[in-house]
């Protein structure tokens, strides 16, 4: 689906609703298209149905963590377009490598300001859209 003109569509993650809700208000307010979803395998249907451009992503959630949801939208090619951005209270080193090696774009670390999510979801697609570039 070309969202040339259209505005952004960003899917929050986040086992904490209310975390999950007001940044996807906030991104609302500049203009994003946000929605929420509060756990990972609901989260995965979301991103299947709503199609987003950037997920942000929470890791330690019960069930299907950030990784295992992660790791199967990566599997999908439908979703080689979509940024992902780690969005959690994990900072440390061991943490960070495996954030990248699950093929996540970015890694914000909580709590974030908005200019820092800003950026992370500019930086995010700006990174999806080399790797699209080069594939073409």
């Amino acid at each position: 689906m070309d969202q040339t003109n259209s505005p952004k569509r960003i899917l929050v993650i986040d086992d904490n609703k209310e975390a999950a809700d007001i940044t996807a208000e906030l991104l609302g307010m500049y203009g994003y298209d946000a929605v929420a979803a509060y756990s990972g395998l609901p989260g995965l249907d979301k991103a299947r149905t709503y199609q987003p451009d950037v997920i942000l992503l929470d890791l330690g959630m019960p069930g299907m963590d950030g990784y295992q949801v992660a790791g199967a939208l990566r599997a999908l090619p439908d979703f080689d377009h979509a940024a992902l951005v780690a969005f959690t209270a994990w900072g440390d080193p061991v943490t960070r490598q495996r954030v990248r090696d699950t093929g996540f774009d970015d890694h914000l670390v909580k709590p974030a300001s908005l200019d820092m999510i800003l950026k992370a979801i500019v930086k995010g697609l700006a990174a999806r859209a080399a790797l699209q570039a080069q594939a073409a």
